[in-house]
């Protein structure tokens, strides 16, 4: 039995520069390596400097800051600091609020809603000049408020809105690309510190009953956010990568 050889490419992003906001774990992190392993330079950003200098050290970053990005002045400032034009904008920043109405602290839903809503606005009104035509943003959005639920009021708004949005965005900034990734669960630090004592029970639960028979984890989110600034033919659109949560 013969075995077919293994086909070579050229890596995916050789000579371009990514840059990550919130590069420094999870889903953002997975994707800095990602596009290190396909040629790229990345610059990558996070608000816990510990962390994110122990990400740039071991990425090898063009660049890093540590800044929290819904801080318009210091967004602006990081955007008049890099290296122009970047190929790619890889946003993740900002966490989903869960919770009821009657407990709700309206400062964190806030500054989730202004990560979710207003972040990608004012990345995209910075985006011409300092991403080349033909470049990428690519926000991460997710799938887990579609379904209307008690205590999902502020992180619906958000899951609903960025489809929308992105789609404008596409035809704002065009031909620079705008596009979403919708991640179900995703197997990072952020889920273990939302679900506590919960996490190895969601995870037994998805397993089990997964129609892809595992946990979707940030390489599968990586793997989506690199395609989307390699091919050049997508814009405007929403991209799910939820290992077919949302069919059960």
């Amino acid at each position: 039995m013969t075995t077919a050889p293994a086909l070579a490419r050229d890596p995916g992003l050789s000579g371009q520069t990514v840059v990550v906001i919130g590069g420094s774990a999870g889903i953002g992190l997975e994707t800095a390596r990602l596009a290190r392993a396909e040629g790229a330079d990345v610059v990558v950003t996070g608000r816990d400097p510990d962390r994110l200098e122990r990400a740039a050290t071991e990425l090898g970053a063009l660049q890093s800051a540590a800044f929290d990005a819904t801080d318009l002045p210091a967004l602006v400032e990081f955007f008049d600091g890099l290296p122009r034009p970047v190929d790619h904008v890889l946003v993740t920043a900002g966490r989903p609020y869960y919770g009821l109405l009657a407990d709700m602290d309206v400062d964190e839903a806030r500054r989730s809603l202004d990560a979710h809503l207003w972040l990608p606005i004012h990345v995209a009104r910075l985006a011409p000049g300092a991403v080349r035509p033909g470049g990428t943003l690519v926000f991460i959005g997710g799938t887990g408020a579609r379904r209307p639920r008690r205590g999902l009021a502020v992180a619906a708004v958000g899951t609903a809105a960025m489809p929308a949005l992105v789609a404008n965005l596409a035809l704002e900034v065009a031909p620079i690309r705008v596009n979403l990734v919708a991640p179900g669960f995703v197997d990072t630090p952020l889920s273990a510190e939302l679900l506590g004592d919960g996490l190895d029970a969601r995870r037994d639960e998805l397993s089990a009953t997964l129609p892809i028979g595992r946990v979707v984890g940030p390489a599968d989110v990586a793997a989506l956010a690199v395609h989307l600034m390699v091919n050049t033919a997508l814009t405007g659109a929403t991209y799910d990568v939820d290992g077919g949560q949302q069919l059960l």
